[in-house]
């Protein structure tokens, strides 16, 4: 009995510092409206990494071999950070991260699997797949990469509003991005930013960042990423940073209060020339964004890839190398690149011609998810699972505002009483040396022998 008592003394001590120790690279954090690794600013600079693409997703981090060679080609274009889509939330992956973290590479994590999101076919379908089987798969996500440290951010949904007419998908993405908050409050032991990929939707691209950051600070996105395909730089005229437009978007977002990144990016009609790369990485842009990932990695049936995959020999082509010429002409700004420290939270917009939203209250968790919060989702459904979109009980009736505020901090105490307000200071992690772990350990086993 008293070996038992001291080694679950020792265990309820050292386990939850353990648990967030798995890599060196240092965790991203939010600071206003942008990325920092430790007090350094943080840009994303990246490329969307799913070979087979969506139509055969497969988990890419499982195949070790494959992606030993690919992060060979990552070292060479110089970036930090790969997006992928989907991976099998039932299987183990310190493998392949330790593998992305020994190489520098952070992961920016889509939640959702083609088996397991939202199904936006109508207000209806996306009511009932909004249930407990798909927030179960979701928080198993979060659970099985929750301690890798190169874990840079997650998704809560891919361009699930994809056009002007389906909007009314955005009260359910942003109750998933509540709910994944709450999750990693609750559970995780730093905190984790959790935001959207949207569509840049010309009619409505605004009204979904204004969405998704108003309301409670525990129902805003901790960042807004949206896919942008708008600079295209043709071969005998390289556009502009005004030709794109861009000037105006930075106009748009200039007081925007959070991080937002290009979760997508490069266009290839007709002659691909990565010319947005030097804007991104400029400080023409870099008081507003942080950052962009290229799509995409592999050439699939749209041919967006910079690298050709046969026979599972990889052969970058005129895309890749001048993407890489692009990265290597980019610096980062110096300093923080005009970054704002502190914002307030934006105004929900109002309902118009194409943006069909006018409750401000989201849909209630599922009332099965909920033992999820303080008991953990379990293992993953895996690629293999039934699916998510009929399954389950689904949310019933609306959340009171605020309802999604965590019982406790991912240091493990419990959470503050906060008012909601945009400024509410967030929680952080609580970073312990793993010599404390040592002296901590020694103290509960001095303490328990003395005790016996």
């Amino acid at each position: 009995m008293k070996s038992f008592t001291i080694a679950t003394a020792l265990g309820a001590v050292i386990a939850p510092v353990l648990a967030a120790s798995k890599g060196n690279l240092t965790p991203i954090q939010v600071k206003g409206n942008a990325f920092y690794k430790g007090d350094e600013r943080f840009y994303v600079r990246g490329v969307a990494y799913q070979p087979g693409g969506a139509a055969d997703a497969q988990d890419p981090l499982l195949d070790t071999e494959s992606l030993k060679r690919d992060i060979a080609n990552f070292k060479d274009l110089g970036i930090n950070t790969v997006r992928i889509y989907t991976i099998d939330n039932s299987k183990n992956h310190d493998e392949g991260m330790k593998m992305l973290d020994d190489a520098g590479i952070y992961l920016a994590l889509d939640a959702n699997s083609p088996k397991y999101s939202l199904n936006r076919e109508s207000k209806d379908t996306l009511q009932r797949s909004y249930n407990d089987v798909y927030l179960q798969s979701v928080f198993a996500t979060i659970d099985a990469f929750a301690d890798y440290n190169n874990l840079l951010a997650l998704f809560s949904g891919n361009e699930v509003i994809n056009d002007k007419n389906n909007s009314n998908a955005a009260p359910f993405i942003k109750a998933v991005t509540r709910d994944m908050k709450q999750y990693i409050s609750n559970r995780a032991t730093r905190q984790i930013p959790v935001g959207y990929s949207a569509a840049d939707v010309a009619e409505i691209i605004e009204q979904q960042a204004l969405y998704f950051d108003c309301g409670t600070d525990d129902e805003r996105a901790d960042f807004f990423a949206f896919n942008d395909y708008s600079w295209c730089d043709f071969e005998d005229k390289l556009q502009t940073f005004e030709g794109a437009g861009w000037n105006k978007k930075m106009e748009t977002y200039k007081n925007f209060p959070k991080p937002i990144f290009l979760s997508e990016h490069g266009c290839i009609e007709p002659n691909r020339q990565w010319g947005e790369v030097s804007a991104i990485y400029s400080s023409k842009m870099s008081s507003v964004y942080s950052g962009g990932l290229a799509y995409e990695y592999t050439v699939e049936p749209n041919n967006y890839g910079i690298v050709d995959l046969k026979d599972g020999k990889i052969t970058p082509n005129k895309d890749f190398k001048s993407l890489k010429a692009a990265y290597a002409k980019a610096s980062n700004p110096t300093g923080n690149g005009g970054a704002k420290t502190s914002g307030t939270a934006s105004k929900c917009p109002p309902k118009d011609k194409y943006w069909d939203v006018t409750e401000t209250l989201l849909p209630a968790i599922p009332t099965s998810a909920v033992k999820y919060m303080n008991s953990g989702a379990g293992t993953g459904p895996g690629l293999s699972g039934d699916g998510s979109h009929f399954a389950g009980k689904a949310s019933e009736g609306t959340a009171t505002a605020g309802s999604g505020q965590a019982t406790r901090t991912p240091n493990g105490s419990a959470a503050p009483s906060t008012s909601g307000g945009a400024d509410s200071a967030a929680p952080v992690a609580v970073e312990i040396p793993l010599r404390f772990v040592g002296m901590v350990g020694a103290s509960v086993l001095l303490g328990a022998a003395l005790m016996f």
